[in-house]
């Protein structure tokens, strides 16, 4: 019987057979995209994210990031990460160093889909495999999550979306910029020495050229640069979860529960629930992982929170980087209260 088996090849799935791996354990992915799997992603990876990489022993090329800057008008707020430093690194990069990593302990990688998730007392089926434990990190709208009925209804708050496109362009910042409008947020950051990724968030449905007017600096500064990228979409972003645990099924990454994208800590928490899932069912503790999920989420899941909510109303949306620039010590903290 296999140890492990993984819904999902993306950073989550893959990160949790490595782990897995690492221990002695047999661990199989199940991911039915073939190749690289690229996704709407703001590509910036925090310090915490990058320490976790390089515990699984992986150094992806990417661009070292030395903070956030939040921009709006005439308006700047910058800080500086405090625990080393960032990496902006382009999805299909990140995924290809990951599937080597997971190729190199000896992780199998199957084409097809989990479909019907079947449990008893000693195991788990999904995928015509058994093994003894499943982890689901098959994305934002995980497909296991809600067969087991792991759902909760959305909340009464509008729906954001994000789009996302590359630029060949040099990067004009080692920071992660994030540019506030009445209309949403636009997030540039650099991958390589000469392509920038700009994603856009949104409650507004409409075309990504037609957001990206909404940012005039960010626009001029990509006047001239080809995209070399087709424009991506996620969302509805804000996904609600009545558990994380269910039997010998783990929820990991996006399919865990998401609030947003604001903060940028998608992958690092991607990471961080991975390796906690693997710690618990490693310890013979399952059920503990709704706990370790929980604090290793909590800092991240209040600031979002708190962000997006006052990015629902342009009133309020327009004095965030104001604020935060009369106030350095307190943008200072948001930042290193990131992952």
């Amino acid at each position: 019987m296999i140890d492990l088996l993984v819904a999902g090849g993306g950073p989550a799935g893959l990160a949790a057979a490595i782990h897995a791996a690492l221990a002695g354990w047999e661990a199989v992915v199940v991911e039915p995209r073939p190749g690289p799997v690229d996704k709407a992603c703001g590509e910036g990876v925090m310090p915490g994210g990058v320490r976790s990489l390089r515990a699984l022993g992986i150094a992806p090329a990417g661009r070292e990031l030395r903070g956030i800057r939040y921009v709006d008008g005439p308006h700047r707020a910058q800080a500086a990460f405090r625990d080393g430093t960032g990496l902006g690194v382009r999805r299909t990069v990140l995924h290809a160093a990951l599937a080597g990593r997971a190729a190199e302990l000896g992780v199998r990688v199957v084409e097809g889909r989990a479909g019907d998730v079947r449990q008893d007392a000693d195991g788990v089926s999904a995928a015509g495999l058994r093994a003894r434990w499943l982890v689901a990190a098959d994305g934002l709208h995980s497909p296991v999550r809600r067969a087991l009925g792991l759902e909760l209804p959305g909340l009464r708050l509008p729906r954001r979306y994000g789009l996302r496109r590359h630029y060949r362009v040099a990067p004009w910042s080692d920071f992660v910029e994030v540019h506030w409008s009445p209309y949403g947020e636009a997030y540039v950051t650099p991958v390589a020495d000469d392509l920038v990724g700009v994603a856009v968030l949104s409650t507004v449905r409409r075309g990504y050229d037609l957001h990206l007017g909404a940012y005039p600096e960010v626009a001029g500064r990509l006047r001239g640069a080809a995209p070399t990228s087709a424009v991506r979409g996620a969302g509805p972003l804000r996904q609600r979860v009545r558990a994380r645990v269910a039997g010998r099924v783990l929820l990991v990454g996006d399919a865990a529960g998401y609030v947003d994208a604001l903060t940028g800590e998608g992958v690092a928490l991607a990471l961080a629930s991975a390796e906690a899932a693997v710690a618990c069912l490693r310890a013979g503790r399952p059920r503990a992982y709704e706990g370790a999920w929980r604090r290793l989420s909590r800092r991240h899941r209040l600031l979002t929170e708190a962000l997006v909510r006052l990015s629902y109303r342009p009133g309020t949306a327009r004095l965030v980087v104001p604020v935060a620039s009369r106030l350095p010590p307190l943008f200072a903290a948001g930042v290193h209260a990131l992952r």
